[in-house]
């Protein structure tokens, strides 16, 4: 098949599920002998933009004409047989759904968040969950709360796409890839067209090194180091844990976000906490391999969790928050173990109860690397990816007469 990838890459300064899984998938493809192109803008590039064009940022973020006409003549000239649409945010915006019409050609959107129902996609306010502009044609309460990044001005431009775009998204997208059952569960409850819902898991491509033997030297904590996360959550529950005597291991934090100075400042001068900064691939996977458990302890509802799924790779279970994806993730006490949400004790406990059972332990990881396998490999990701491909190719052809 002949694809077009759509993406609007996050910046590179901080760590992005979404720009690792479209990576990973144009790779998938690329090795599977399919033509693949991508259609890119970069949030890097904003920096080094003029005043003005950095102004005209929030602007284009409900609708960017320029990048409609650039993208339908290439898929004019182009043709492709489908276009698989990723992260439109902040500078491709839903113009490239109407480029698609315009140049009749079949579109997929992975649905890696929220913003078709939400201004900042989270479905999470000042780190706890919300739910207050699902269901609304314009969504006043984010702009009124400062949902994106605590601002209320820059929290307009989301606003207005979600509402002018509601429409577009809703009757112009062929298929739409969920990243999990929680979210397709989600959006149909907010009204979006169950038919074109279906659920595709992100997969993982086969780490460099997997766990083996003992069961880890230390805990792990990867990724945005912010509230929403479980940043919080996990320093008062570690801190609970010293208190009652420690978990037998220390703490790895590794990542970037709005919280780093804190976490830096939390871990200075202590034995059993270590912040170690941002990973490249290669050190993450390495920590990865030597953990007790990976934890995830985020207090909103993530629509996937490719941490957990990175840890089963390399057959190391998961401490997670029982909610949202996690649930779909996480077979609580086969292949991890599930916490109360929000609830820093039973975090604790879970961390502690993984870390003392070191031969119940070893059994979640290889129950882990086996669920890896049978859902989440490249081979798993391939199929599920060709499958939605041909379905919304031949829907379209059969629509047009068979002309395609």
């Amino acid at each position: 098949m002949h694809i077009l990838i759509v993406h609007n890459f996050y910046v590179s300064a901080q760590p992005s599920g979404e720009n690792k899984v479209v990576e990973q998938e144009v790779r998938l493809l690329r090795e599977a002998g399919h033509r693949v192109e991508v259609f890119a803008r970069r949030s890097d590039d904003i920096a080094g933009r003029s005043l003005l064009g950095k102004v005209a940022v929030p602007l284009q973020v409900p609708w960017n004409g320029a990048v409609r006409k650039e993208l339908a003549a290439k898929l004019r000239a182009e043709r492709p047989d489908v276009v698989h649409v990723h992260n439109v945010f902040p500078l491709l915006s839903p113009a490239v759904i109407a480029a698609c019409a315009d140049a009749g050609v079949p579109v997929v959107t992975t649905l890696h968040n929220y913003y078709q129902i939400c201004p900042p996609g989270t479905l999470e306010r000042g780190g706890r969950p919300c739910t207050e502009c699902v269901g609304t044609r314009v969504p006043l309460a984010g702009v009124r709360h400062g949902c994106y990044r605590g601002s209320r001005l820059a929290t307009v431009p989301l606003a207005v796409s979600v509402a002018v775009n509601r429409r577009r998204w809703w009757s112009d997208v062929d298929r739409f890839f969920c990243i999990s059952a929680a979210q397709r569960d989600i959006l149909v409850g907010a009204g979006m067209p169950a038919d074109r819902l279906a659920v595709k898991h992100n997969f993982v491509t086969e780490p460099g090194v997997r766990r083996e033997g003992a069961a880890g030297e230390h805990v792990l904590y990867f990724g945005r180091l912010t509230e929403a996360k479980g940043v919080r959550l996990l320093m008062a529950a570690w801190d609970g844990l010293r208190a009652d005597g420690g978990a037998g291991v220390p703490l790895v934090i590794a990542g970037a976000g709005p919280l780093k100075d804190e976490v830096a400042a939390w871990a200075a001068g202590r034995d059993d906490v270590r912040y170690a900064g941002l990973y490249d691939p290669a050190q993450c996977q390495e920590a990865v391999a030597r953990s007790v458990a990976v934890l995830a302890p985020s207090v909103y509802q993530e629509t996937f969790g490719l941490v957990v799924v990175e840890a089963m790779a390399a057959g190391v279970p998961a401490v997670a928050a029982a909610h949202g994806s996690f649930v779909e993730l996480v077979d609580d006490g086969v292949t991890g173990l599930l916490h109360t949400p929000g609830d820093s004790a039973s975090l604790a406990d879970g961390i502690r109860r993984i870390a003392a059972e070191r031969g119940r332990n070893q059994e979640m990881g290889r129950a882990a690397r086996s669920r890896y396998e049978r859902g989440f490999s490249p081979a798993v990701g391939l199929e599920r990816l060709e499958e939605g491909y041909r379905a919304v190719i031949a829907d379209r052809s059969r629509a047009m007469g068979g002309t395609r």
